[in-house]
């Protein structure tokens, strides 16, 4: 095991911790469950905190853990300072917060600031307080149209389909622009800016070092009448003036926030989820006078091919260096279909990536899914990422592999998207969702005493964490030792491309010495006398496999 005086020495104890780490996303009610009730809790994290620590990253991310109804996985949060009781309770996330601190690990929490539960105090005094109401203006409540007031007051639809908007008791209809069950706050309120800079505060005195702010680019918002219709809205330049996506004054809210994350020591760190038009406008985000760091999504539309993966390095790269912060690598999240079958699938061919799903409408993985070529590809564009300058988010189950479960039958699923359509289209987001194989045996392959929320395929059994932690060859195998050795390697944030003569090969170095090879292609690339120096990834007779990646380093970095 590693104990803490090794994650100590690992860990970089400096104010930029953020701005290279390898942070792993904890997904709690599918990650482990301690009470056996099905659903993963804050005590089941606990329990297997020896194993993030052995897996060598930095920090861990807790997606939403907040008292919900699940009408959105959690994103549908009744209190924001306080614990599911299904999930423990704050006693539990102070020993959770204390135990992975003593391993070296830091601390990130999800804030949901867009919107809150229709359960949430707040929404249910003013849907009591009727037209009005000072409780009405903390979130966005409008007169309907026609005759009556039946209408909605726009054509406008959801992220997950119908109106996005909802008609109460008496009449008025209120914006959710996700789930009817996630009523969209009033960001012009000074009410809601002073209740959500409680919340940061609440948290960090807590120990968290750090935020992952949902929707970062939607909280502000203009109505002003007349509203655009749908076709109009559509329509709108994404240029800082859109009535709801990316608009300018978002960025005062969160130069409130900087002062309040500065105002500890260290600093807390915060990165944003913000899906806006352009790198640069996503770079606004990122500035040290607001969150500091913003989601690189790029990725994951990317197909793999190295042409793409080389314009998008650059390009965000370049972005982080404009804006001072540090670029983030994601390949998969709770969002998106595992990367492990994306790249066994065919080519996104720039297609949105949550149609990955779309594979099992064609007629099952058995006609289009290459499970082995997609393992192969994923572990190449891993030891790629964790190569790069800037942090990688890492999500929960992909150090094993695992592929996107197909195998849920339509009761059985419990994400919005899949019930309403809208923008994710397919099946949905439950198929990365499924609760995590620990053993073999058992009737949830470890996850908990008796069954998941989730239901888990037979194949998990080959992927479980104890069959892949007794193989050296297994993907569980790879990630401990990519991870160690980063921590090693890791130098500053710059890298120098070199020239490999093929337009499938790419070849980076760092300023050290290390260097990244991935071939994407599926001829072997001779590597030379460098084949001698390579310290991770495959090697066949001097020559770099296709769909591979490695790594070269000089041994005095390696010790």
């Amino acid at each position: 095991m590693t104990d803490a005086s090794t994650a100590e020495a690992r860990t970089d104890d400096t104010a930029a911790w953020w701005r290279q780490a390898a942070v792993y996303q904890i997904y709690p009610r599918s990650f482990a469950d301690a009470n056996g009730d099905g659903i993963g809790d804050i005590p089941g994290i606990l329990s297997r905190v020896d194993y993030l620590a052995d897996l060598g990253i930095d920090a861990v991310w807790l997606s939403p853990f907040y008292p919900s109804a699940l009408a959105d996985g959690g994103y549908d949060v009744d209190d924001y300072r306080d614990v599911d009781p299904r999930l423990g309770t704050l006693a539990d996330f102070d020993e959770l917060v204390a135990a992975l601190h003593a391993r070296g690990i830091r601390v990130i929490v999800d804030i949901v600031p867009n919107h809150t539960s229709n359960r949430h105090a707040w929404f249910q005094e003013a849907l009591a307080a009727g037209r009005g109401s000072a409780a009405r203006e903390r979130y966005i409540f409008r007169e309907g149209t026609g005759e009556n007031g039946e209408l909605p007051p726009t054509d406008w639809v959801s992220v997950f389909g119908g109106s996005a908007w909802q008609r109460v008791d008496d009449g008025q209809w209120y914006f959710h622009h996700f789930a009817v069950e996630q009523p969209d706050l009033n960001w012009d309120n000074p009410e809601v800016r002073e209740d959500f800079l409680k919340t940061l505060r609440f948290w960090s005195d807590r120990g968290v070092d750090g935020f992952r702010i949902d929707v970062a680019h939607m909280l502000t918002k203009d109505l002003t009448e007349p509203l655009p219709s749908r076709a109009e809205l559509e329509l709108l330049p994404q240029d800082g003036t859109h009535p709801l996506i990316d608009r300018d004054e978002v960025h005062e809210i969160y130069a409130e926030w900087r002062k309040v994350f500065n105002s500890y020591d260290p600093p807390r760190t915060a990165v944003a989820e913000a899906w806006v038009s352009t790198p640069e406008r996503r770079a606004r985000y990122a500035s040290a006078e607001g969150l500091g760091q913003a989601f690189n999504f790029d990725l994951l539309v990317a197909d793999f091919d190295a042409e793409q993966f080389r314009s998008i390095i650059a390009d965000n790269l370049a972005q982080a260096t404009l804006s001072g912060s540090s670029t983030t690598w994601v390949l998969s999240n709770h969002d998106v279909t595992r990367h492990a079958t994306r790249y066994g699938l065919p080519p996104l061919n720039g297609r949105p990536v949550k149609q990955g799903t779309e594979w099992v409408k064609a007629g099952g993985p058995a006609d289009q899914l290459d499970r082995e070529r997609g393992r192969r590809r994923a572990h190449a564009a891993t030891l790629l990422l964790l190569g790069l300058p800037g942090s990688t988010y890492l999500y929960q189950g992909e150090e094993l592999g695992l592929h996107e479960v197909a195998e849920i039958s339509p009761e059985q699923r419990q994400d919005p998207a899949f019930f309403r359509g809208g923008e994710f289209d397919g099946l949905g987001r439950d198929g990365c969702r499924v609760p995590l194989p620990w053993t073999a045996e058992g009737s949830s392959f470890g996850f908990g005493a008796d069954g998941a929320h989730l239901p888990q395929p037979s194949w998990f059994a080959e992927y479980a964490v104890d069959v892949e932690a007794a193989d050296p060859s297994s993907t569980l195998s790879l990630y401990r030792e990519a991870l160690r050795l980063r921590h090693r390697l890791q130098t500053a944030e710059s890298l120098e491309w070199v020239e490999t003569g093929r337009v499938d090969v790419l070849r980076f170095a760092r300023p050290n010495g290390w260097q990244v090879v991935t071939n994407f292609g599926a001829e072997p690339f001779d590597l030379g006398a460098d084949a001698d120096a390579v310290v991770l990834g495959p090697v066949d007779g001097g020559a770099l496999p296709g769909e591979s990646t490695v790594w070269i380093a000089p041994q005095e970095l390696i010790g």
